[in-house]
Parts: structure tokens; sequence; C-alpha cells
């Protein structure tokens, strides 16, 4: 949904305009799975496809697949009987694969592996008999799925300040795990008010927060230090992408405003400004970015430097559905990952 451009003035300020591009940015493995995803089963089976939930969360992303023939739906209950039916990259819970098997649903689950992992800790910690705490947002569709695992065993903590409340039955048998788009710095300060009340809390094997996420806070945390604003591609209900304006200012940007389209930025955000920076959310496509970047440039924000923190080269495979082609053969898009900046 481009807007006009040439909309913004080149106003004069005090020293030389600048951007500072954060690198890592945009599309993770997880994402870019998931959108293959759905991209080889239209393909494959020809439109309709249904998809339950967003795929990703990102508006520019479902409406572009949603020209090709992809249908959203909020419940598998809308899908027709036997129809193809893809699960989000957030993933479900067992009580959805199960109503999908109800109705003869042709299922492709495109939930990110790193989701899966936290699905498959909490399994493994609910038969331990541990009671969970799932730090993460409530509502949340990932953390709907992971919760519906093991839901006699899961407590939702929302926020730090949760954890000064929450309550369990036996501290000796409590553990952690949380949603994979959270804040880092503030997910391990729920932790220490966790820890403070229960000395026992258990960690989970490994860090449940994804690489990607981790990876684009620390690249906006690096930008903010030299911003005057900062500027975050990415759609309202992406949670990372959120987190990553809130990082941006809590970390020395002077304003950080999240946009999901270039003509979104306001000529006021730029009153005064020398340097913007610039990242974008996990379930973002570069266009998007370079749409922005375009903007700024009419704006007389030209001289654009990339502020590299990671390199990143993760590929993961494709649902098993999708990894050949028509005819059997080893598809060569078996593997999730376009070029990423």
């Amino acid at each position: 949904m481009p807007g006009p451009r040439g909309r913004l003035q080149d106003n004069p300020v005090a020293g030389s305009k600048r951007v500072l591009l954060a690198s890592p940015r945009g599309y993770c493995a997880g994402v870019d799975r998931a959108v293959i995803a759905v991209e080889k089963a239209l393909e494959r089976y020809g439109a309709p496809v249904y998809v339950r939930k967003q795929i990703v969360h990102n508006i520019h992303v479902v409406t572009e697949l949603e020209a090709q023939g992809a249908v959203f739906v909020d419940e598998v209950d809308e899908v027709p009987e036997g129809a193809h039916v893809v699960f989000s990259a957030h993933g479900v819970s067992p009580a959805v694969v199960s109503a999908a098997e109800n109705r003869g649903l042709q299922a492709i689950d495109a939930t990110c592996p790193l989701v899966t992992k936290v699905h498959r800790e909490a399994v493994r910690f609910a038969r331990d008999d541990f009671e969970i705490l799932l730090i993460g947002h409530d509502g949340h569709e990932e953390v709907e799925g992971t919760a519906g695992e093991a839901p006699d065993h899961v407590t939702v903590v929302n926020s730090p300040e949760d954890a000064d409340t929450v309550e369990v039955t036996d501290p000796s048998k409590v553990v952690w795990l949380s949603q994979t788009t959270l804040s880092v710095d503030e997910t391990m300060e729920t932790v220490r008010r966790l820890r403070e009340r229960f000395p026992e809390l258990h960690d989970p094997p490994s860090d449940d927060i994804c690489y990607a996420t981790q990876n684009r806070q620390v690249a906006i945390k690096k930008v903010a230090e030299g911003a005057d604003l900062v500027i975050v591609v990415g759609s309202a209900n992406s949670s990372n992408s959120v987190r990553l304006v809130e990082v941006a200012l809590e970390y020395g940007a002077k304003a950080a405003y999240r946009v999901d389209y270039a003509h979104e930025i306001e000529q006021s955000w730029l009153d005064g400004v020398e340097t913007v920076g610039v990242t974008s959310g996990a379930s973002v496509p570069e266009v998007l970015v370079q749409e922005v970047l375009e903007e700024l440039s009419g704006a007389g924000y030209r001289d654009v430097e990339q502020v590299r923190t990671a390199e990143e080269d993760l590929m993961f495979s494709l649902p098993k559905e999708l990894r050949q082609d028509a005819s059997g053969r080893r598809d060569a898009r078996g593997l999730g990952g376009r070029v990423r900046s």
C-alpha cells in the first residue's frame, strides 16, 4: 500500500543528515520458511489454500499472499472439510491439530522450529510434573499454542510486575519458559524477580528468545545510541517489532515510532533531526525498508551507514509436505531462506 513519493520536505537541520541502518533486520529464518510454505502450497495445490491466523504478523505479507489466493481464517472450523490449511509460524495447540484432523483437513505445519522447541520443553516439564511459568503476552498466538501443550501446568507471566504476585504450589518444582519474541532485557528482569521469590526456579535447557529477536535488539541498541529518531518498520501486532521501539527508546533514541509503510512517516518527526535510525521486525520484507529509505532520501537523508552487529545464515527445512515438487523430486526451494540483510 505505497503512498505518494516526495511527501517529506528537505528542511535544514543544525548538522548533516544521515541514516543509521540496523543490521541484522527484517525476515528471520522462521518467517521466511512460513511465507515460502504458503507460496509453495499455492503452487502445488492451487488456490485457495487456507491459513489459520496470520501466517506472520505483517499486514503487507498477508495482503500479498491473499492476492495469490491464500485465505486467512481465525479457526479451523471455518475451513471447508478436506481442504489444505497451513498453521502459522507462531504455532498451534494440540487441540487445534485435533480439530483439523476431525475435519479431515490436510494440515501443513509452518510453525517456526524455535517455537516448536519451546512446545517440546513444555511437554517435557509437564511430564515431570513441573509448574511452568510461561513469560509472554497472554492472548498472543504463540503463548496460546505453548500453553495448550500443558494447560494444567502453565501459568502465563505477562510482565516483571506479574512476577511479584504469581503463585505456585511447589516452589521446588518450578521452571520458566518464554515466548520467543520478547524483549531480552525485560524477560531477564522478570526471571530475576521470579528467582527472588522462588530460589529453586529451573531454567529452560536453552534460551527460548529466538536468535533473530536478540540480534535485532542488539543492533537497534547500537543504532539508538547515536539516533535522534528511530523508525521501526513492522506491524502493530508484531511483538518483536513493538519491542524494537521500546528498546530504541530505552537505549538512547530521542524518539522512536513504528510504521507499516513509508508513507506513514510524519514530517513533524523529522524536525531538527540529524540522524535517523532505521530497522525492521523479523516478519518484515526488505522492500518495505527500502521504501522508507527512499522516502527519507527525499527529505535529505541520503547518507546511509549500515550498523552491523551480527551475521545471520540460518535456514530451516520446509514442512515435509513441501520439500519435493509435484513429480517427487527434491524441490530447489526445499530450504526457507532468502538473502537477508
